[in-house]
């Protein structure tokens, strides 16, 4: 008994929990209440010209009814012609009306669902600049996945419920309250029965919206995975050939596949059962009310004036479900785009002074440890870069060097000790002005799909460059004389992530990018990996000539791109081991002495 009774408390406790959710999610739609009010004068007009629509809907029925009525009681006593221009003129009364519930419809349509995607477009640009103002940290959490979804199918989700969702309810609840008192002054036992079917269809429909919501959501995750297997089969598709797996590939591409079909074909089943329940629960209205009006007696005039006020609440009360549905989903979705828009980034630019580079960085007792997965990668790091300086910093994989860069840049904080530029706290800065005089060339080299010119202006800050700017900067760049060798120069259009280029060309691109900003402070990290030594020489030689330069870090794990560095540190896990030029770590004949020794060997 007692072990009934707490399962009966339990339940309860589950459906509480459900029903707070429910609310709780229903809550985030509020957010939406500030574009209602910027756009109130579409939802306002949108409103007025439903009811005007709505109004001559209405009217249509009511002269039916009327002149059903009037012509079969007075057609006795008409001729021809006067029977002709009777119904010339019934007819054309009723086309009349019927064109101006038309263009209201349309009217209506096109405030309310143009203030939706008004609204959708604010929206998405609200999320993207949310993005951009979010830091590396932040991305750091999140898939690019999830971060494009919530931007796409989220705030499409959000913008039905904006504009067929409210649409919809408010032509409901309108229609509702201007047919169901003209029906029930005209006969409301029939009016009662009549209606019956519809709120039947209403629940009947949101049953099957919501499983057919489910199984879609089913298709399109089952989609995704099939999508993932062929990209990943057709960029590894060499390696695929290379280990003759041919067979093993169609498999799982055939099972896959397999899934898909079988999902769709569910979804499919409970398709079909929508349109047999809509014209099942129609026929059902219909019959009740030409069986019953006419054993009550009424009129023919007014039982056609009932079908037709049945037939126009038909599609508002088929539309409950559906809506419902809707607002669900667009609940849920914005939800998880109030997660986002509710986050606030990390790093803040408290400061808006301009600020001008003068060369010096200072790290004092430096500690960072990765908030995901607990690794300290900087201990306790001292250092200063002085003006004017070539620093450098070399370590093997793993070592906290790009780590290093990351907390320059200010990307995130350190968890421990303070960074200094200029001898001001790197958090006091105006880092925005700090970025902008900086020039980062990353390791991992990202060029967008667009022209091999426009991808170097990219690092303008303006966004613009001359040609001669571009052949000036590339010569530097040492990647000059692989552009003119295309045969549309500095307008050859790159593949995805410029796949059509080499690993070289790409960092060598990468540095011209990084260069035409004409930084004060240059970051190179490990960005001549895909290069040969002599070229490596040519570049960095090319770099000393910088006169906007005042300070250069060069990270690499490979020794002949800083043995020219005035000072360099050895890290290793986070600690630095050594400190000099090259000429003093090699009379250490420490860690440092042993890579060079090592890479010196391996280039022989």
């Amino acid at each position: 008994m007692l072990f009934q009774v707490y399962c009966l408390l339990l339940h309860r406790h589950a459906l509480i929990d459900v029903a707070k959710i429910e609310n709780y999610r229903m809550k985030s739609l509020s957010y939406l209440n500030k574009y209602f009010f910027k756009y109130k004068w579409h939802l306002l007009l949108g409103i007025l010209f439903i009811i005007i629509s709505n109004f001559f809907g209405v009217q249509m029925p009511i002269y039916v009814q009327t002149t059903v009525d009037d012509f079969f009681h007075n057609s006795h006593s008409k001729n021809f012609s006067e029977f002709l221009i009777i119904l010339l003129k019934i007819g054309g009364t009723y086309m009349l009306m019927a064109f101006l519930k038309g263009l209201f419809l349309f009217f209506q349509r096109q405030t309310i669902i143009i203030m939706s995607r008004l609204i959708e477009f604010d929206l998405k640009n609200e999320v993207y600049a949310k993005y951009q103002e979010l830091d590396y940290s932040f991305y750091k959490k999140n898939s690019t996945g999830d971060l494009m979804n919530r931007i796409s199918e989220d705030v499409g989700q959000v913008r039905m419920y904006l504009g067929p969702g409210i649409m919809y309810t408010i032509n409901l609840a309108v229609l509702f309250f201007m047919i169901v008192p003209v029906m029930m002054m005209m006969n409301t036992k029939l009016t009662l029965i009549v209606l019956i079917p519809l709120p039947i269809m209403s629940f009947l429909i949101y049953k099957v919206s919501s499983k057919m919501n489910r199984l879609s959501h089913q298709v399109q995750k089952e989609q995704s995975k099939m999508s993932t297997l062929v990209q990943e089969f057709f960029s590894g598709i060499r390696v695929v050939k290379a280990y003759n797996r041919e067979n093993e590939a169609n498999q799982k591409f055939h099972n896959s596949a397999e899934q898909y079909k079988q999902k769709n074909m569910k979804l499919v089943f409970v398709n079909a059962m929508f349109m047999p329940t809509i014209t099942f629960l129609i026929g059902l209205s219909t019959i009740l009310c030409v069986s019953i009006g006419g054993y009550h007696k009424i009129s023919l005039g007014s039982i056609a004036a009932f079908m037709m006020f049945v037939s126009m609440l038909t599609w508002p009360f088929a539309s409950v479900g559906w809506v419902t549905s809707i607002i669900q989903r667009a609940a849920a979705s914005q939800e998880r785009i109030n997660e986002f828009l509710k986050i606030n980034p990390e790093i803040i630019n408290t400061n808006t002074s301009p600020f001008h580079f003068r060369g010096k960085i200072e790290f004092k007792n430096v500690s960072y440890t990765y908030e995901n997965s607990g690794i300290e990668a900087i201990k306790n790091l001292s250092f200063t870069i002085h003006p004017g300086e070539n620093f450098a910093v070399i370590g093997k994989t793993g070592s906290g060097k790009s780590t290093l860069i990351n907390l320059m840049m200010r990307q995130f904080d350190p968890t421990e000790g303070e960074i200094l530029i200029d001898d001001q706290n790197l958090k006091s800065i105006n880092v925005h002005d700090f970025r902008k005089q900086t020039g980062v060339i990353p390791q991992d080299v990202f060029l967008f799909s667009d022209t091999i010119g426009n991808n170097i202006r990219f690092g303008a800050e303006d966004g613009l460059a001359t040609e001669e700017e571009l052949i000036a900067i590339t010569k530097k760049a040492h990647v000059f004389h692989n552009i003119e060798s295309f045969p549309d120069k500095f307008e050859t259009l790159l593949g995805e992530r410029g796949v059509n280029l080499s690993g070289g060309q790409k960092q060598r691109l990468s540095i011209a990018r990084a260069l035409i900003r004409k930084p004060s402070l240059l970051i190179m990290d490990d960005c001549l990996s895909a290069v040969d030594t002599e070229t490596e020489e040519i570049i960095l030689n090319n770099l000393k000539s910088n006169d906007t330069l005042h300070t250069s870090i060069v990270v690499s794990h490979r020794v002949s791109s800083l043995r020219n560095a005035n000072r360099i540190i050895v890290l290793d896990n986070g600690t630095k081991t050594e400190e000099g030029s090259h000429s003093e770590l090699l009379e250490l004949n420490g860690q440092y002495a042993s890579l060079y020794k090592k890479q010196l060997v391996e280039e022989n």
